[in-house]
């Protein structure tokens, strides 16, 4: 399955997620708003974290979404390299992994992304 298939499909996962208990969802989103748009770091500092913590932390569907967020907050595929190489030091080896799979996610979604830096 594509990356932009597995993205699609835990969105419509969370479609649901928002039917069944929307004011936790709500809260959710409130709280990413709040977090993303205030602080000192900029929105693409703060993708590079998220994006760290879910190769560490096994989320594919957090990597997928992260990497999107990050190319539209102007991130570059060598970036990501240097977050994949913390979260393998934090991770070891299934955060190596995943990281993997976070430059493949990268690599397919760069190629519908004007500018992006693919391999």
């Amino acid at each position: 399955m594509s990356y932009k298939t597995k993205i699609e499909t835990m969105r419509g996962e969370l479609r649901v997620m928002r039917k069944i208990i929307p004011d936790a969802m709500r809260g959710f989103g409130e709280m990413e708003k709040a977090i993303t748009e205030n602080g000192v770091m900029d929105k693409r500092q703060k993708e590079w974290i998220a994006l760290a913590m879910g190769i560490a932390q096994r989320c594919e569907p957090c990597i997928g979404f992260h990497i999107g967020a990050m190319m539209r907050a102007g991130g570059t595929r060598e970036e990501l390299a240097d977050i994949c190489a913390v979260a393998i030091q934090m991770g070891g080896g299934p955060a190596m992994m995943y990281a993997a799979h976070a430059l493949a996610c990268w690599d397919e979604l760069a190629a519908d992304q004007p500018g992006a830096t693919s391999a």
